[in-house]
């Protein structure tokens, strides 16, 4: 029997299990399985994974468990027709077999739609927790109406071994602003991966913000579409230790002229942990008059971690402005020496100033509960006190 058979046919058994939906789902799972069972989980000898290994997914045992979240500040009213014209349509289920196992096993999405010119004034927030042993694939979509606002909180957490895989999908309208938060604090033994997908109109604001602080594999593709005039910020943080591995991939793909975009991503290793940044700006042919900005900033803490940063530019376009850059270092010895200088200890020194490289990211946050908590999760994280 060949890997990929192998593989598939653990998740077979899986899928046939699952209860019935309606004819356009069941339809948009098979064919989504058989997308997957033609490849398999992608491997190192894949371009875009090789620097990360999936194979303690692929070897594991997991019982599918349907999703329920917990949802507050949702919308009521959703149009019944929203989930079937845009589920499917957004994130490729060719590109990424992970995409194409979540939909394999769609139940029940999340689907929230603002209506054109809302203001939504309070964060709608969507909360999992995964439990051990089991396999869940959160589904979220999002429809936001031309000139609305609204706020989106993603949280992810659990216990024991388990495989969280998670599809979100934007559909922003003309002149729309939507902030977007995800946290990720999985369990350390935990696999978590998860795909955003946006699809921003024209003049349009999207921000976008992923921060990592648990699991022991993850992985965050974060791609983003962007039409005449908008403008698109995606910021993330992942702070690894012991063993763990991150991945982040991004795509900002300006396909019309006059788009905006800026990303910032900041990472802190220590232990023998691993960390991937894969970041990519297409400006198309037409995207004229484009400005994009792209930032990997990455604090090693121990001689045993490792960091894979790969920014990437491609420009098909002459009339534009793109910069991109990726730093990897160790705390400032001269930092550290003066607040030594000044009567601070050397733990104390080292923590405060790896709390500020990770504040720069939580103070863009504006939703201030979530900000306050992010802080003070990091104030303790790096204040601990040594073994």
């Amino acid at each position: 029997m060949s890997a990929v058979a192998e593989q598939t046919g653990q998740w077979l058994e899986e899928f046939t299990k699952q209860t019935a939906v309606s004819p356009w789902m069941q339809q948009l799972r098979e064919r989504a399985f058989q997308q997957f069972a033609a490849v398999g989980f992608p491997n190192t000898h894949d371009e875009e994974w090789r620097f990360t290994s999936v194979a303690p997914i692929a070897r594991g045992k997991f019982v599918h468990a349907t999703s329920v979240p917990k949802i507050t500040d949702a919308l009521a009213g959703a149009e019944p027709e929203l989930a079937e014209t845009w589920l499917g349509k957004l994130a490729s289920t060719q590109d990424n077999p992970f995409v194409a196992l979540n939909t394999a096993f769609l139940h029940e999405a999340v689907v929230i739609q603002v209506p054109r010119g809302a203001t939504i004034e309070k964060p709608i927030r969507i909360e999992y927790a995964g439990a051990d042993g089991a396999y869940t694939a959160p589904r979220i979509l999002v429809v936001v109406g031309a000139d609305a606002h609204c706020t989106i909180v993603e949280s992810y957490s659990g216990t024991g071994t388990y495989f969280t895989n998670a599809v979100t999908e934007f559909v922003v309208g003309d002149r729309a602003v939507v902030d977007h938060y995800k946290i990720q604090r999985e369990s350390l033994s935990a696999f978590h991966v998860a795909t955003l997908q946006g699809q921003l109109g024209r003049s349009s604001n999207f921000t976008s913000h992923s921060i990592s602080l648990g699991g022991a594999l993850v992985r965050n593709d974060v791609n983003v579409v962007l039409s005449e005039g908008a403008e698109a910020t995606v910021n993330g943080l992942y702070i690894v230790n012991g063993t763990q591995h991150v991945d982040n991939h991004t795509s900002i793909d300006h396909a019309k002229p006059h788009g905006t975009s800026h990303e910032l991503y900041k990472g802190i290793l220590d232990g023998k942990s691993n960390a991937v940044f894969n970041g990519r700006i297409i400006v198309r042919k037409d995207a004229q008059k484009t400005d994009s900005k792209q930032t990997n900033k990455n604090l090693v803490l121990s001689d045993e971690a490792v960091i894979d940063t790969k920014p990437e530019l491609q420009i098909h376009a002459d009339d534009v402005r793109c910069t991109h850059g990726a730093t990897i270092g160790q705390l400032d010895a001269e930092a550290l020496f003066y607040l030594q200088s000044r009567g601070i200890g050397k733990i104390q020194a080292r923590s405060l100033l790896t709390y500020a490289f990770a504040q720069d990211v939580i103070d863009r946050i504006k939703v201030a509960d979530l900000r306050d908590q992010l802080e003070r999760f990091l104030f303790e994280k790096f204040h601990e006190q040594p073994n």
